[in-house]
């Protein structure tokens, strides 16, 4: 630990910063340098280390600890050597210094010129690991197994062809998710999961298997596409923008979103690996290629391989380029591969006299927006279906549409014109809208929050005994009037769903425009503060220069006492001369050194101020 601490003492800010990046360690108790030692040669820290070096990183460090003195040091040329006596390729031995370099940088080893050190607690977690299944150092050391490669009989344009579908099915799903968040929220339980008629509706919306929907859900969490608020996920304003976005767009949204979650190793593992090879063989690789992963490894293949295929990136195991140019980062590139095979959308419709609309293929998603607000989808393909009717007119009314503007948009989309059965609907539904008026009740009909009024007494009869609505207790006060204890929005919306003629109105009769899809912001990014920094500025908090030099000798003697160790200690003499002796320290208290003389075999006590330097026994010592 003593190397590793003054190791770290030496290092620029700037270094030991990027450094301890790489490293996960408990920082919490680390008061100095020491204390940052301790913690990084810590058995769980080291351990995540060891497990994320590639095969040729560990086939350094085990040549290392073959090779290292009674001191734990070796050198670059004894670790070189050890390697060619193991067979390693002329690539692993001439890369073996950076190699050491590269371990030095994860604070593993220390390195000072051609001398390298290994500090005890490595050495013991490496030969934890070596008792697991870890392979041995000449194993590690061997080129890798030659890869049979067969001739490539597959024809990629099929794979490519399929690999589309994939992804364009589950571009298109997310976007119907989307679509029935918007339309009605759905309820978080309390012991996680959607509710189950939640999770039915959005199945059916989506074209979703039941089990399928959670991982989907999920891909569009990850995205940043929905929002919980309290109980309810609802979609975000960056789902809204994302669903205006072309199908090129919204997948690369996702495929971006599933690379960031895999390991960066991994990425830069499989992103250059031959396309002849399969993902069985994958996973053989990556487990060739790290060892020592363990969990990360797993977890990071069976999120690479499993949400592949959704995404288009494999098929039936077998990756496609596009997946490899996913993972070296070319997601444009990756997009415009796939979206060659996606369906090509259209801004023209069928209008049939039976008031549906056939859209030949996908809408431009501008197009099918809006026209989501005035009709209701009955069928989503690649050739969609929507239906008009009098209450999604009513809808498209509430939110702000009139019958001219809606008759002025279908008359630019359609191929056919515009049905007279379809423009006398429309006409109809306008002069009937606002027969029912809801409002906010006034405070002298509280506890009434909602008061509903029409011009037709027998429709408010109808409202009141209508047993669709019965849930929103409605009370009837006068010929023209109802009452309810429920906010005016949620009682619109219920009359608009049981198809009566509703619109909303401030306190003066002003008809007030109401649209159903809300929308909840995308929380910002959470601003962390760097831990790394601050444990930084605490433990090389320098004070009084000669302060920190005795507290920092003070330190290495008291953890050579709980090591064990035996020092050579440099005594100043009262002439000025100085004078080696080789001390095993027993405590360090009230400025003094008590320790015991190994070839004197006598107990010393010496004042720190008397001591010039500390350093390890010569080897045998």
């Amino acid at each position: 630990m003593l190397e590793l601490a003054a190791r770290l003492r030496g290092l620029p800010r700037e270094e030991l910063a990027a450094a301890l990046s790489t490293r996960e360690f408990d920082a919490s108790g680390a008061r100095d340098l020491f204390d940052l030692a301790e913690a990084l040669l810590a058995p769980d820290s080291v351990d995540h280390t060891i497990s994320r070096l590639d095969r040729r990183r560990l086939a350094v460090l085990a040549a290392i600890v073959d090779t290292r003195d009674d001191v734990g040091g070796t050198t670059v040329e004894a670790v070189r050597a050890e390697l060619v006596r193991l067979g390693a390729s002329d690539e692993l031995r001439d890369a073996a210094g950076e190699l050491v370099d590269a371990l030095a940088a994860a604070l593993l080893v220390v390195r000072d010129g051609d001398r390298v050190h290994i500090p005890h607690a490595v050495t013991a977690r490496l030969g934890v690991q070596s008792d697991h299944d870890l392979p041995t150092t000449a194993e590690l050391a061997a080129p890798a197994p030659p890869v049979l490669i067969t001739p490539d009989e597959v024809d990629r344009s099929i794979l490519e062809r399929r690999a589309a579908e994939s992804a364009y099915a589950t571009v298109a799903a997310t976007a119907e998710l989307l679509s029935g968040l918007g339309s009605q929220p759905a309820r978080e339980l309390a012991k996680g999961g959607l509710a189950l008629p939640d999770s039915k509706r959005l199945a059916e919306a989506s074209g979703t298997p039941l089990e399928s929907l959670p991982r989907l859900f999920h891909r569009a969490d990850e995205a940043g596409l929905v929002v919980r608020e309290g109980a309810f996920w609802l979609e975000s304003d960056l789902g809204a923008e994302w669903t205006l976005q072309s199908a090129a767009g919204r997948w690369r949204r996702l495929a971006e979103c599933w690379r960031d979650r895999i390991p960066a190793a991994l990425r830069e593992l499989v992103g250059r690996r031959s396309e002849t090879l399969t993902a069985s063989t994958l996973r053989d690789d990556v487990h060739w290629f790290y060892p020592a992963g363990g969990r990360w490894i797993e977890e990071g293949l069976e999120r690479l391989i499993d949400e592949a295929e959704a995404l288009g990136l494999a098929v039936a195991g077998q990756p496609v380029e596009a997946g490899r140019l996913v993972l070296a980062g070319q997601l444009d590139r990756a997009a415009t591969m796939l979206a060659a095979h996606f369906p090509p959308q259209v801004d023209r419709v069928y209008l049939q006299h039976d008031l549906t609309i056939v859209s030949p293929g996908p809408l431009e998603p501008a197009l099918d927006a809006r026209l989501r607000g005035f009709v209701d989808i009955e069928a989503r393909d690649l050739a969609s279906t929507y239906r008009v009717s009098a209450a999604s007119v009513n809808r498209g009314l509430a939110a702000g549409e009139s019958a001219e503007s809606i008759l002025e948009f279908l008359g630019a989309l359609s191929l056919t014109g515009i049905p007279q059965p379809l423009a006398y609907l429309i006409g109809e539904a306008a002069a009937r809208f606002g027969s029912v008026r809801v409002a906010a009740a006034p405070e002298s009909d509280a506890p009434a929050r909602a008061s509903i009024r029409s011009d037709d007494p027998q429709l408010v009869r109808t409202l009141a005994v209508d047993q669709s609505l019965a849930s929103l207790g409605l009370r009837q006060t006068g010929p023209h009037r109802l009452l309810s204890r429920f906010t005016p929005d949620l009682v619109f919306w219920a009359l608009s769903d049981a198809k009566y003629p509703v619109a909303a109105e401030d306190a003066e009769g002003r008809i007030m425009r109401l649209r159903r899809h809300r929308l909840a912001p995308a929380p910002p990014p959470v601003v962390k503060t760097d831990p790394i920094a601050a444990l930084l500025d605490r433990v090389l908090d320098d004070g009084d220069e000669a302060a920190t030099e005795q507290a920092w000798l003070a330190r290495q003697l008291e953890a050579a006492a709980r090591a064990k160790e035996t020092l050579t200690v440099t005594v100043r003499m009262p002439g000025g001369d100085t004078a080696d002796y080789l001390l095993a320290p027993a405590s360090v208290a009230n400025g003094r050194l008590r320790a015991r003389d190994r070839k004197a075999d006598i107990e010393r006590t010496l004042p720190l101020s008397a001591i010039a330097a500390v350093a390890p026994a010569p080897a045998g010592a």
